[in-house]
């Protein structure tokens, strides 16, 4: 399969499908995907392997459900539709449990580099 054929949408759906064992069982974290040329590259998950209270670590109970993984999923989704007219760079999905119930949010980074913009002014 040639993933530079992918809508990056399909990506973030791969992504997700690739970390779904390992997302059932946070409470907490923040998905990352680093994009070159509109391709994912690296991605993975970040988070704290303990919580604690008042300075104690204790066990986590469980993860995301299902369907708030499901939920999840489909906010990224369609948080790409706010990507805009840039093609490298990095996005981040945090998400956390509180009280059972999910909280998202996204935030966009985007890359560019000087040796293609002095490129591109030199032969204009």
């Amino acid at each position: 399969m040639n993933v530079e054929a992918l809508p990056l949408m399909k990506q973030v759906e791969m992504v997700f499908r690739e970390l779904k064992d390992e997302l059932l069982n946070l409470s907490s974290g923040i998905v990352f995907i680093q994009i070159r040329n509109n391709v994912i590259g690296k991605f993975g998950v970040k988070h704290d392997p303990f919580e604690s209270r008042e300075g104690e670590p204790f066990n986590r109970q469980g993860g995301l459900s299902e369907a708030q993984l499901m939920a999840f999923r489909k906010m990224a989704v369609e948080s790409l539709r706010h990507k805009k007219n840039w093609t490298h760079g990095e996005i981040r999905f945090e998400f956390a449990l509180k009280r059972n119930v999910l909280h998202t949010s996204v935030q966009f980074e985007s890359n560019y580099n000087m040796a293609n913009l002095l490129k591109r002014s030199v032969s204009q």
